[in-house]
């Protein structure tokens, strides 16, 4: 079975289960204060398998499924039997990578809290990017735009967006997961390199 398709399914269950427990909200999401003054190190992970409503969660699993399936391939195809495991990698390291300047940033603040897989589909979705750079993003499901435009246009959102603040969103997560999705998959196999610029000179009008 894919392992897209298990880390879809544990996710929609985790977050289900989330949206009916206060308890198991509470103990799952990141609070950075509890990590760093509690040792709850696991939130670090946890929060990237639970979402914020059904809305929030749709999102992550459509694009995560759209983009982890083709990576996923690339993968198992690139690193044969140890390719399941580098994408464990991609994906799990994605959360934690994310999670990592939330900690930093907001240890003293109690009141903190940030939850979701944003983090990690971006290092899903700038994986693929390295694969595929001329295929088309969809912006809200309606305007296609070439991931290697996509790409650095959403960069720039992010961390500019996360320097305004005020927004309710984890935009650091975003930024980060999507760098560590483009220097795990290209420090696996630095050769990539070359293959996105082939892809990239090939792909010009």
């Amino acid at each position: 079975m894919s392992l897209t398709l298990i880390l879809v399914a544990l996710t929609a269950i985790a977050s289900f289960l989330a949206f009916n427990s206060e308890d198991m909200m509470r103990k799952w999401i990141l609070n950075p204060y509890m990590v760093h003054h509690h040792k709850q190190w696991w939130r670090m992970l946890s929060s990237g398998f639970i979402h914020a409503d059904f809305m929030h969660l749709f999102f992550n699993l459509f694009a995560f499924y759209g983009f982890g399936m083709a990576v996923e391939s690339y993968y198992n195809a690139i690193f044969g039997q140890q390719g399941p495991l580098y994408f464990a990698v991609l994906y799990l390291g994605g959360i934690l990578v994310a999670n990592a300047p939330s900690l930093a940033k907001h240890k003293d603040n109690h009141y903190y809290n940030s939850l979701g897989a944003s983090g990690a589909v971006a290092a899903i979705i700038f994986s693929a990017i390295i694969f595929q750079p001329w295929s088309k993003i969809y912006f809200f499901g309606i305007l296609g735009i070439p991931g290697i435009l996509m790409g650095p246009l959403y960069l720039i959102i992010e961390y500019r967006m996360s320097k305004q603040g005020g927004t309710g969103i984890n935009h650091d997560a975003h930024f980060w997961g999507a760098i560590f999705g483009v220097l795990f998959t290209i420090a696996l196999k630095p050769t990539l390199l070359l293959f996105f610029f082939d892809q990239l000179l090939n792909g010009l009008p």
